[in-house]
């Protein structure tokens, strides 16, 4: 029985107008960024600036399960993640990435 392929979700952000730096700054100096690299399931939490669009921001997050990421909505740090959010974004895109065996 072959496993499930891991939750890989990317979350396109447009920063308010000169936000982008303040609010990832802010997730890694408050450490949110390292408690949620911590959380169980948790394969990858990155943050990615665009070189074309100044206020655009890519995360790319990778969970084992679906389980796992819904586990780590309802984490603490997230309301304060959210917070950040409502401070410095104006707009959020989700997808999800379907990675393909090469």
């Amino acid at each position: 029985m072959k496993e499930s392929a891991p939750l890989t979700l990317y979350v396109a952000y447009t920063a308010k107008p000169g936000c982008r730096e303040t609010f990832v700054r802010q997730i890694v100096m408050e450490g949110i960024a390292d408690i949620i690299r911590r959380e169980e399931g948790c394969i990858r939490y990155d943050y990615y600036f665009s070189a074309q669009q100044e206020d655009e921001i890519l995360l790319v997050e990778q969970w084992q399960t679906q389980a796992h990421q819904r586990i780590h909505l309802q984490q603490p740090h997230m309301a304060r993640l959210r917070e950040l959010k409502e401070q410095y974004v104006a707009d959020t895109r989700l997808g999800r990435v379907t990675l393909e065996e090469a």
